[in-house]
């Protein structure tokens, strides 16, 4: 991509996946605006990126909100002109067995992992269309791959992520925009503090993975992602285990479910002695 194509807007920018992926493309001069809630994060953030060749500004935006999306895209063509760059990075956690959960809960999450995303593609892409170019990442996760018991209405909203991106991946590729979909494992970062769960030994067992989790580090995936879209790829599966998690699906489906049984019962013991 060239100098001149370097306008990247990064939803959850202010910290954890989407604060590396912001100083990494900062390290390589592009010009950055970070869409987050969180300001004063975004602040320190934009601390650092300042000691970059890049340069960036901050603007607050509810991913949720249309007119949120609205007033960060006129405020990136007031800055720069438009927009190259999306990379819809911004997301919730959730989870509990199914009958726990409430129309709310399903609500408020897709709300924001999956309109979210909606959302910001539909603000960008007309100009993207007019431009004959640009790149949509879409953060979405292994979770609406491998679908695992215990966080059915998390799956479902990165399932809806992973299905727009390949519709738009076929669908924006004669308009010369690219798409590029990630789907990591849980690793090292702040996704834990966004949890909302009416079982909190849900929440406590999520900390636990994240702890416990690959030594990837939110570095190593921003540097893949950044590599991804200089290569043009579509789709980016940072784990090693994911990567075989998702072949034993495709390969065979009754064997993939016999693989998540155990963690069924888990989910369904837990709730029994919570019931009692």
């Amino acid at each position: 991509m060239s100098q001149s194509n370097n306008r990247v807007l990064i939803t959850g920018g202010a910290s954890g996946l989407g604060k590396e992926l912001a100083l990494r493309f900062a390290a390589e001069g592009y010009r950055i605006c970070i869409a987050d809630l969180n300001q004063s994060r975004a602040e320190e953030t934009l601390a650092i990126i300042n000691n970059t060749p890049g340069e960036a500004f901050f603007i607050k935006c509810d991913v949720s909100s249309p007119d949120d999306w609205a007033a960060t895209v006129n405020a990136m063509k007031d800055q720069w002109g438009g927009v190259d760059i999306l990379i819809n990075n911004a997301g919730v956690a959730s989870g509990g067995p199914f009958n726990w959960l409430s129309a709310d809960d399903w609500k408020w999450i897709m709300d924001i992992n999956f309109y979210g995303v909606l959302y910001g593609c539909q603000a960008v892409v007309p100009f993207m269309i007019n431009n004959k170019s640009g790149h949509i990442i879409n953060i979405a996760s292994m979770a609406g791959i491998v679908n695992p018991p215990g966080m059915s209405n998390y799956n479902v909203s990165k399932a809806a992520v992973i299905s727009l991106s390949e519709s738009l991946h076929v669908e924006l590729k004669p308009h010369k925009i690219k798409v590029t979909c990630v789907t990591p494992s849980f690793f090292k970062t702040n996704l834990g503090e966004s949890m909302r769960t009416p079982d909190q030994a849900t929440a406590l067992s999520l900390e636990k993975i994240m702890e416990n989790s690959s030594e990837l580090t939110a570095s190593d995936i921003a540097e893949q992602i950044y590599q991804a879209v200089m290569h043009g790829e579509y789709l980016v599966m940072p784990h090693e285990e994911a990567k075989q998690a998702y072949q034993l699906k495709n390969h065979d489906l009754n064997a993939h479910f016999k693989h998540l049984q155990p963690l069924a019962e888990h989910v369904l013991a837990r709730a029994k002695r919570k019931e009692t």
